[in-house]
């Protein structure tokens, strides 16, 4: 495996060579009051079980299947409540962005910027992100092979940025059906990338429910233990306390509840794969 820069984000190492870590959260902010609930259970269930954690919510999801569902709270409301989490638990924060002018402002607060997979080849929304100085996280684009995320590395590297996470998570198959190749996660390591597996947006059935999506939450965790097994360096799980109720991405976000146990089983995985 090529050995890649090891990185921080906030207290959270990240690298190939670098413990298993976890970024997790709701899909959207949907109050404050419920991003610090889940903060609070991450904290826990990191010391409990070693696993460092990034907490993740989006401020805006402009990429929703139907134009009247909820989107989030905007970019100043969002930050200042990501802020509020990162100042209450001492987690790191991440969220993604969809406009380059947007970048700026997100890395006054986060520690991560995330390039959300529709939007993985735009150059100028990856140059925006890579001279904030951040650490980027890109998701694969679901109609891309992973042989072609070396392109995406080789902007944000151009741009001066060496803070490259590369995240997979799955790939179209026909209509509404998602499915992951686990042999991508090696030959995106080959970039000199750590390479996160999205086990909760993996399982998603996209626009599956017409005006939204669906998905099977049920196979998150096999697919999170597949991915460690097959030498992945980090973990995104999208966590609700009530997935059901969730306002965006119900169907395939895991019940908090769930968290500790893959967790836990994932660690004992990755512990095994790197001795």
């Amino acid at each position: 495996m090529t050995t890649g820069t090891s990185f921080q984000i906030g207290n959270v190492a990240v690298g190939l060579d670098t413990p298993l870590f976890l970024m997790a959260g709701p899909c959207v902010i949907e109050s404050e009051d419920g991003c610090l609930q889940i903060a609070e259970r991450l904290v826990q269930i990191s010391e409990r079980t070693g696993v460092r954690m990034v907490f993740k919510a989006s401020f805006d999801k402009a990429n929703r299947s139907s134009f009247s569902s909820f989107r989030g709270p905007g970019l100043a409301e969002g930050m200042r409540i990501l802020a509020k989490v990162r100042a209450e638990t001492g987690l790191p924060v991440m969220t993604d962005i969809h406009e380059p002018a947007q970048a700026v402002e997100a890395a006054e607060t986060v520690d991560c910027l995330q390039v959300p997979a529709f939007l993985c080849r735009q150059t100028d929304l990856l140059c925006a992100c890579a001279e904030t100085g951040r650490p980027i996280s890109v998701k694969k684009g679901q109609f891309l092979s992973p042989a072609e995320m070396g392109n995406v590395v080789d902007k944000i590297r151009a741009c001066k940025n060496d803070k490259v996470i590369l995240t997979e998570r799955g790939t179209f198959f026909g209509y509404n059906r998602l499915v992951n190749d686990m042999t991508g996660i090696p030959v995106m390591q080959q970039f000199g990338c750590p390479v996160v597996f999205d086990a909760t947006h993996s399982t998603q059935q996209p626009g599956g429910l017409g005006a939204a999506s669906g998905g099977r939450r049920e196979m998150a965790p096999l697919l999170a233990r597949a991915a460690v097994a097959s030498g992945v360096n980090g973990l995104f799980l999208e966590v609700h306390p009530e997935p059901k109720k969730a306002l965006s991405d119900a169907a395939s976000m895991l019940p908090l509840d769930w968290l500790e146990g893959v967790v836990r089983a994932c660690k004992g995985i990755f512990e095994i794969v790197h001795g």
